[in-house]
Formats: structure tokens, sequence, C-alpha cells
């Protein structure tokens, strides 16, 4: 089977797989040209209200099909950059769904998502300096305000791997669950944000990235939107609110 990126949606949640399983799911340049593509079409596909990226069977990505490097044409590197900055700017909530290896280009990927859930025996790495690479100012600074300066610096400057207990203490993870139960977890807790309103995931992304001059904009959303109020009255009738703002 050709490397490719997978794409199923179900109940509001889009499912991207890195399905390259001969190479532990290491990205091709066909892959990362691909992704942002898709990633458009989703962002404005209304019935898609998160996103779920994860790897086909025990392995998230092993990072960037290293044989790609010598490849003629578009720079491997900046192809990934497009890719990460297309997944770090989705305007839905993004969560990477993490076993076995994350590394590289793979660990690029996970951190350019909202949240990032691993199965306790997940590996996570940043790899440049093992192949003489790199990493651009926006991928760093991404990794840096996930981890923090320290931990950073270690991941770049060695290339060594970490364990979730480590990366779930440094922020790299958001939660770890035993092996065997990654699916279910992500399943409910995907369904809990296509639930929530969007209105708020959007601003709040927004925020999020240190965004300051859009207050007015997303002030005037939440007064034409109907979100506001309709969360208001379900809370007091007791009710499951019906939110109707979209991205």
């Amino acid at each position: 089977m050709e490397p490719q990126l997978e794409l199923t949606v179900a109940d509001g949640v889009a499912t991207v797989v890195i399905s390259n399983p001969a190479k532990r799911n290491a990205m091709t340049a066909g892959m990362w040209r691909a992704l942002p593509g898709l990633l458009a079409e989703l962002a404005t596909d209304d019935s898609v209200r998160a996103l779920v990226l994860t790897g086909e069977g025990p392995t998230f990505c092993a990072g960037a099909d290293i044989s790609s490097l010598r490849e003629p044409g578009e720079a491997p590197q900046a192809l990934a950059v497009q890719a990460e900055d297309a997944l770090a700017s989705f305007p839905k909530p993004t969560l990477a769904a993490v076993r076995g290896y994350c590394v590289g280009g793979g660990c690029q990927l996970a951190a350019a998502c909202d949240l990032r859930f691993a199965e306790d025996d997940a590996l996570f790495g940043v790899t440049p300096a093992k192949l003489g690479i790199v990493y651009p100012a926006s991928t760093t600074r991404r990794l840096v305000s996930l981890v923090g300066p320290a931990t950073a610096k270690y991941l770049l400057f060695s290339g060594e791997l970490i364990d979730t207990e480590r990366a779930l203490r440094t922020g790299l993870v958001d939660e770890v669950l035993p092996k065997g139960e990654l699916g279910k977890r992500v399943a409910e807790f995907t369904r809990i944000i296509a639930s929530r309103s969007q209105l708020t995931q959007a601003a709040a992304k927004e925020f999020a990235t240190g965004r300051t001059d859009r207050d007015a904009h997303w002030e005037k959303q939440a007064r034409a939107g109907g979100d506001t109020a309709e969360g208001v009255a379900a809370f007091l009738e007791r009710r499951a609110p019906r939110f109707t703002w979209s991205v």
C-alpha cells in the first residue's frame, strides 16, 4: 500500500491517520504536501467540530522519511513546516493520539496539535541533531511554549527519546492512558469537545496563541452568534445546549 493520509469523519470528529506502516508511519514528501490541503477542506466543513491525528497500528509517526531528504524538488523541511503550521492554525480543536514512537517530524505534528493523549509506552524524541538539521524558529518556539526552554534544549541538543512520564511532567503530553485504552478515551473526549461551543473554542485558540487584537471581534461574534443565549437558556432549563455557531 502506498504511503498516505487516511481520513474518516464520524459524529463531528475528523480522524486523519498517518499510514506508512512499512516505515513506522514516516512522512513522505507527498504526505507532507497533502496535509495542508486536507486540513483546509476540513476547516470549512461544518460537520467537523474536532480533529484527531494518529498513526496506523502501534506507531504514531517515526518522523520524515529520510530517503526523501535526497529527492529533488521542494525542500522536505519546508514541506514539513508548511504542514505543521497548517495544523497549528487549524481553527477547530485538534488532538494527537499517540502510540509507540512519536519522533522527529512526528513530534512536530503532535506538538502542533492543541492536545496530546498517549499510551503509557509511547516514546517522544526531537532528533535534528542526529542529522545535522537546523529546526526552524517557528518549530523551536512551539516546542519551547509546550515544554519550556530547558526541556526543549535537552531534546534538541541530544536527540534522546523520553518516556510518557517525563513527557507528561514537562507538558509535552496532556494525558497518559494504559495500553489499549487510548482509543476509548480519545473517542470520549472528542465527543465532549464536539458538544461544546465552537465560538468559545475558536476564540480560546486565538487567545492562547497570544493574539491581543481580536477582543472586539469575538465580543461581536458572541452577541450575534446565539451561543451565549443558548448556553444560558439550556443551563436554566436543565437541558443539553444546542450550539449553532460555526467557524
